[in-house]
């Protein structure tokens, strides 16, 4: 509901008014009425009404130095000017100081209601829209951390921005950036873990909390980056006090960070830039110190300044791949530890980039795997395929957990590719067996002939079958034919010389006595012992 106020002095148009209108329908409080603008002042300063009705000639204050006063200090309420003078300078004046409408008299019932309701939905109107302003400013307030973040991240990564930079960062209530310009940033070494998100992201935000404090006391803008790392940016000093400083700044945040929140973080900064338009390169460098926690490990504050010098990495030799298989072949994790161990000390006093010391870690996964592959192993043998372990190796963060990663594949290579050794080496020799147990009878039986049908050289068969017989070839087989003897002997009559040939002996005598080496008997004697018993 609306408030409006009535001045007039005939009080005959103010009864007039307030009896023929029903107010409340059209949307209207009638807060009073008053017969002149004196009176009329002091109630709208009192009653703040939303419309204001009055005529012109009034005693004390007439209605055009009401409204000029009304205007001056409650600009938002309307004013509608109801006067039987139709004098133009009157309108003229009206319109200068803004009145809503300009009525001459006599006005009908129904013009009077018809303009409430355009009034009305014009105040609706009003309304709606001032509601929707102040939701946005609302909205605007409560997004100015955002919003300041993200120019920020703007300015240090890309520039955008930094012709307007001044304005921008006092709109944000931040300094200004006065050249030279360095960037700090850091990263947290694999926390905040455990609890839910919203536990580790306010952590996080505690560590944001922490780090602005610090840099805020010491004159210096900070703020979060879209990869949650923390950025700094120092300004204003000649670099080598930023770099000073850069230094206090990242050691008091991780000092504070670890002693409050109990996690570590790794922090870096780059080179000075000595114009605004030059942070963004600044910045790259920062980033690119930070990728030496590759190299250095986790937990430590890194200078580019002091890194500068890093060439490529030398190739791994002929001589390092040669052991690498030979250590895959042989299944040595010792070996294998002190290969990749070498490998990754290699790359850290390289100081490359931590892109050259990728497409080396890359080269070495593909070196290993491809001698995996020769020795049968498959990607299933190492419980990822070749596309995921790629991806594991680049999400690594440091070199050290790279070497003792690519450790643990290649003993687990070097595992299944034994396994599958053994295990096709036991199919080969069950085969074997068979062949044995269906051929004993052949005196030109021997180990070449079983070592080709079991597809092997002599020396590896016979390695494989004592390992799962535990007996040698000779030694089995001639089990063998003296358990088919003793058989014979037990229940046919045949002869001696007959048994002998049965189970592969054509020499009579040899058998004999390969049968009492055996049995402890002759043939003839475990014969008639048989018998006895029976």
């Amino acid at each position: 509901m609306y408030k409006l106020i009535l001045a007039d002095d005939e009080p005959i148009v103010r009864e007039g008014l307030m009896n023929t209108i029903d107010w409340a329908s059209h949307g209207f409080e009638l807060a009073g009425d008053y017969a002149n603008g004196r009176d009329a002042l002091e109630a709208v300063e009192r009653i703040r009404p939303d419309l204001v009705l009055t005529d012109i000639n009034m005693p004390f204050m007439d209605g055009l130095e009401l409204s000029a006063r009304i205007s001056a200090s409650h600009p938002a309420v309307k004013i509608i000017i109801l006067t039987g003078y139709d004098q133009f300078d009157y309108a003229q004046q009206a319109l200068r100081m803004k009145v809503y409408d300009f009525i001459l008299k006599p006005i009908t019932a129904s013009e009077t209601r018809e303009l409430l309701d355009r009034l009305r939905a014009e105040l609706d109107e009003e309304k709606r829209r001032k509601e929707d302003v102040d939701r946005l400013r609302s909205q605007l307030i409560q997004s100015l951390p955002l919003l300041r973040e993200r120019y920020l991240d703007r300015l240090a990564a890309t520039g955008a921005g930094s012709q307007d930079a001044e304005e921008r960062l006092a709109y944000f209530g931040l300094p200004p950036l006065q050249p030279p310009l360095v960037a700090l940033l850091l990263d947290y070494d694999g926390g905040p873990t455990g609890g839910t998100e919203p536990d580790r992201e306010l952590l996080r935000f505690a560590g944001y909390n922490i780090a602005e404090e610090i840099a805020a006391l010491e004159g210096a803008i900070c703020f979060r980056t879209r990869e949650e790392r923390i950025a700094v940016l120092l300004s204003g000093k000649p670099p080598a006090e930023l770099y000073e400083q850069a230094s206090r700044i990242a050691w008091s945040i991780r000092r504070e960070v670890e002693h409050y929140l109990g996690y570590a973080m790794s922090a870096a900064f780059g080179r000075a830039a000595d114009r605004l338009a030059e942070l963004p390169e600044a910045y790259r460098s920062a980033l690119a110190a930070l990728d030496y926690r590759f190299h250095y490990g986790r937990d430590r504050v890194l200078s580019i300044v002091e890194l500068e010098g890093a060439s490529a990495p030398p190739a791994a030799s002929e001589d390092w791949s040669g052991s690498l298989g030979a250590a895959l072949r042989t299944g040595s994790p010792a070996e294998l530890r002190q290969l990749f161990g070498d490998f990754a000390e290699r790359l850290k006093q390289s100081r490359a980039p931590f892109v050259s010391c990728q497409l080396e870690i890359q080269r070495a996964l593909v070196t290993m795997l491809s001698v995996l592959q020769e020795m049968g192993v498959d990607e299933s043998g190492l419980g990822d395929s070749p596309g995921s372990l790629f991806a594991e190796a680049h999400r690594l963060p440091t070199l050290d957990e790279v070497g003792e990663w690519l450790t643990a594949l290649a003993v687990r290579g070097a595992k299944a590719a034994a396994d599958g050794r053994s295990r096709l080496g036991r199919s080969q020799i069950g085969q074997a067996l068979l062949y044995i147990e269906q051929n004993f009878a052949d005196e030109r039986l021997s180990l070449s002939d079983i070592s080709r049908q079991a597809l092997m050289s002599t020396s590896y068969f016979s390695q494989m079958f004592k390992q799962e017989t535990g007996e040698t070839f000779v030694e089995y087989l001639t089990r063998i034919r003296m358990a088919k003897a003793k058989e014979l002997l037990e229940n046919t009559p045949l002869k001696l010389y007959e048994i002998a040939a049965r189970v592969g002996y054509s020499d009579p005598n040899y058998f004999s006595l390969a049968f009492k080496k055996h049995a402890g008997l002759s043939p003839r004697e475990y014969r008639e012992q048989a018998r006895g018993q029976a």
